[in-house]
């Protein structure tokens, strides 16, 4: 044939999803939305905060990841994808998101508290918008840039922290660990799970929250949350046979909620109790949730259509959630708030961050997707 009879092929050729995986991914995305919206009562005491273990979200989201990562790409290396191919691909699937994370919150930054974000009224637009475009490109923005006051590395949209160590595990998978052997790589994860029982059980707060901040501990902390869960995630990719059980779903579905929801365990006396726990769930808990979803299937419309539906938003609406958090945190602070009283400004939150989340999967973030594709991860070929 000619060549106006050219086709274009996939740069890579698309693996089926794990749809249980998808669907638990937004189950923990939605939980951080809540434990979010919670946390705004807590006035910063671990102690006190409902769905108290939410930030652990992270770390699951952390083990999903490698393993997937493991299971879409570790095959492809060579003959069907090189270096750039992979880096194209990432960027393709997490970026454009991260752009409209950023510009929602630079949209809502001058609507936000000036009682609990002093710094707000001190910031010229200028300044926002240049931490607004470093955080298009997910860079951390340094301490002197901090235009909230909480020491984030992304003043306008505080999660973008842990998607800039998501990339930081990518990197490193394509560059050396997706060589590595099976031997190799369980003693890296081995190495990196006892660093995360030493840092969670000798850590003053006795918990993994941080990573969010460009500072020598904050940084230790992301690196600790990233190292065993993104890499043991990889590792269960290698190694893992799934079976064939039945109700996966719900029953995965069930230990999420459960295991984020825990109160805090031990009290003020014996943070290392509640290390303990978080540290069970990190290296043997979240790994089996993933194993035991990665063995399951849907079953019925419902259950397909669910799991798509939480899947879908699960990553829009952890990007682009926390600008409204910032809101109602603030809204909280200055009218003195209980949960109680709260409760419907709560809802009508949650409910505009999947709205939010939704809308810009289906007008932006997938449209965009697929012209970059067609942009960058396309090549004619001749049939």
């Amino acid at each position: 044939m000619n060549s106006s009879n050219t086709k274009l092929m996939s740069y890579t050729e698309s693996k089926a999803h794990y749809e249980i995986l998808d669907g638990l991914r937004g189950v923990a995305a939605v939980m951080v939305v809540c434990f979010h919206l919670c946390e705004a009562h807590s006035g910063g005491n671990h102690l006190e905060q409902l769905i108290n273990h939410g930030y652990l979200a992270v770390d699951f989201f952390f083990v999903l990841s490698g393993f997937v990562i493991g299971y879409a790409y570790d095959d492809r290396w060579g003959t069907k994808m090189n270096l750039s191919g992979f880096f194209k691909r990432r960027l393709v699937r997490l970026q454009p998101m991260v752009i409209i994370g950023m510009l929602i919150g630079g949209l809502l930054y001058y609507f936000q508290s000036t009682q609990l974000f002093p710094a707000i009224s001190e910031t010229p637009i200028w300044k926002m918008l240049i931490v607004m475009l470093i955080g298009c490109t997910l860079l951390p923005v340094p301490l002197s840039l901090d235009i909230r006051g909480w020491w984030e590395m992304h003043p306008l949209n505080g999660p973008g922290w842990s998607l800039f160590y998501e990339y930081i595990g990518n990197i490193l998978y394509a560059l050396f660990i997706r060589k590595f052997s099976k031997t190799a790589l369980s003693i890296l994860v081995f190495i990196a799970g006892c660093a995360t029982i030493h840092y969670v059980l000798t850590c003053p707060s006795g918990d993994m929250v941080g990573g969010w901040a460009l500072e020598p501990t904050q940084i230790r902390v992301g690196f600790t949350r990233l190292m065993y869960p993104f890499f043991g995630g990889l590792l269960l990719s290698r190694v893992c046979t799934p079976k064939h059980y039945k109700h996966s779903f719900l029953v995965c579905s069930l230990l999420v909620v459960i295991i984020l929801s825990i109160p805090r365990i031990g009290g003020a006396d014996n943070f290392w109790m509640n290390g303990l726990y978080e540290s069970f769930c990190i290296i043997f808990l979240f790994p089996f949730i993933v194993y035991l979803g990665a063995s399951g299937e849907v079953t019925g419309k419902l259950g397909s259509k669910t799991c798509k539906f939480l899947g879908d938003i699960s990553y829009p609406i952890y990007i682009t959630h926390y600008p409204f958090i910032y809101y109602y945190t603030g809204w909280v602070y200055d009218n003195k708030l209980t949960m109680q009283e709260a409760l419907p400004g709560a809802l009508l939150t949650l409910f505009i961050c999947i709205a939010v989340a939704y809308a810009s999967l289906k007008l932006y973030d997938e449209p965009v997707r697929v012209w970059l594709k067609n942009r960058f991860l396309m090549k004619k070929v001749k049939p």
